[in-house]
């Protein structure tokens, strides 16, 4: 098992970033913006994160997924981790994430590592996705930010 940040160079795993947020052009905003980071094992790629700086001191994941075979065996929070272990080596002191109201895994996984819950951001999903996304049976319709002090 490896992380490593992909170079600008390298094409990133799509399909994967595609699982935790289905605009392309939206993964090709913050994918420009931001560094992609990815899990492998042998040459597979099961994991990917995607940060970018918000400002000086504060960075956000903006993607976070893990291959749909591979979920629920805690590489998602070792994907976090490394996350939030690349954004304390680099300087920042906040990490921010945000995730839908439907996302019940997410938003628990997040709370677990120590993510506090800092602002509802209303009808984000609708006004920017154009398809209706249903998670657990739930609309996903608000964005839950999340973030934690580096410490």
């Amino acid at each position: 098992m490896k992380i490593i940040k992909l170079q600008r160079h390298e094409i990133p795993p799509y399909d994967l970033l595609l699982l935790a947020d289905p605009s392309y052009e939206l993964v090709e905003a913050y994918i420009t913006d931001g560094e992609c980071y990815v899990y492998k094992e042998n040459e597979d790629i099961i994991g990917v994160f995607v940060i970018v700086p918000l400002s000086e001191v504060t960075v956000e994941i903006t993607n976070i997924a893990v291959r749909g075979d591979r979920q629920g065996q805690g590489i998602g929070k070792k994907l976090l981790q490394e996350a939030i272990k690349v954004a304390k080596s680099s300087g920042y002191e906040w990490i921010e994430i945000g995730t839908g109201n439907s996302s019940i895994g997410q938003l628990a996984l997040y709370q677990k590592c120590g993510f506090r819950i800092s602002d509802v951001i209303k009808d984000f999903f609708i006004q920017h996705y154009d398809e209706i996304i249903m998670e657990n049976g739930i609309q996903c319709i608000d964005m839950i930010r999340l973030r934690l002090e580096i410490q």
